[in-house]
């Protein structure tokens, strides 16, 4: 019947985060009664059952201790600093979690405990961990957090859990199941406000435009702070963020054919043999099909596995590819 609602509207392939968004509209505004022929009850049993079936799909393991996410571990453990590395996901996976324990790289994500693990919002906000401590903020929620019955949230096994906590939607009608979410947009607005901080994007969209926001207004309030949007494939898909970076100078989009550095767009560099042409794990040269004779670069640094291995060449993290 909800699908049905998508035809009527005239949205022929609703995403994930159109369906829970609706789904969880209906929720809040049928009460005792029904919207749209749902009733409460069935929308939130809806909502469930499409969140199970996401963790599902997603709870899947590394499939050896040599992948990218390995080698991002390796570099993330590799000296001690001054400033901790903080990640920011999107993703419900443990991937990220999982390459870090094998590598022996302590983190904190925001939930303290044994047994029944629980957010700690003051520590979040003190963050007074030692630096070499890396901090992950899993955004749209994860696979090990889930909702009791008396409405705590929890990471970890959590006995008479009756939902899991998963935010593709931004609906906030729920003051307990918003604190995580709420919590972990807060450490991006503080990290943003940090001196000269950089962020690297990567394998994000820029769909999401709760997300793009705040970045932006980051990047506007702290001219000392930069981020770096690494884009897969042409910089042509992206058109709304190449409009952001034209009008942001601190926001840099880097994609395989173009890029956006200081406002302004233009493409990699080309150039002739011998002088021109050079491989490495940055940038790959390729024959220029417009300009015979003439070579263009292609960035290779779009790529999350090109990425994490160049970041474990930086440390010599030994690699045997995947």
């Amino acid at each position: 019947m909800v699908l049905s609602h998508f035809v009527s509207d005239g949205i022929a392939s609703p995403n994930v985060e159109m369906l829970l968004s609706h789904v969880r509209f209906l929720k809040q505004v049928a009460g005792k009664d029904q919207a749209r022929g749902v009733t409460a009850d069935e929308a939130d049993k809806l909502d469930i059952a499409i969140c199970d079936e996401l963790s599902k799909m997603a709870n899947q393991a590394l499939p050896s201790s040599d992948t990218p996410y390995h080698w991002l571990a390796a570099w993330t453990g590799s000296i001690n600093r001054t400033f901790p590395v903080e990640f920011f996901t999107t993703n419900y996976d443990l991937l990220l979690e999982e390459a870090l324990e094998a590598n022996r790289v302590p983190f904190f994500d925001g939930f303290v405990g044994s047994k029944s693990s629980f957010l700690d919002l003051q520590a979040m906000e003190g963050d007074a961990l030692p630096p070499r401590w890396a901090r992950l903020w899993k955004i749209h929620g994860s696979l090990n957090w889930g909702e009791d019955k008396n409405g705590n949230i929890h990471r970890g096994t959590i006995a008479g859990a009756n939902r899991r906590l998963i935010y593709p939607s931004h609906l906030k009608y729920d003051e307990s199941r918003r604190m995580p979410y709420l919590a972990m947009l807060d450490r991006l607005r503080a990290f943003l406000k940090q001196q000269a901080s950089v962020l690297i994007i990567a394998g994000f969209s820029f769909s999401d435009d709760h997300l793009n926001e705040i970045i932006v207004q980051g990047l506007q309030g702290n001219a000392t702070a930069a981020a770096f949007a690494l884009m897969y494939g042409s910089i042509n898909s992206y058109p709304k963020l190449v409009e952001l970076a034209r009008n942001r100078a601190n926001l840099s989009v880097l994609a395989a054919d173009q890029a956006v550095i200081g406002t302004r767009l233009a493409e990699w560099t080309k150039g002739t043999p011998p002088g021109f042409g050079q491989d490495s794990l940055a940038v790959r040269w390729i024959d220029d099909p417009d300009v015979p004779g003439t070579r263009k670069t292609i960035m290779m640094l779009v790529d999350f596995q090109i990425l994490a291995e160049f970041a474990a060449d930086l440390v010599g993290q030994q690699k045997t590819g995947v």
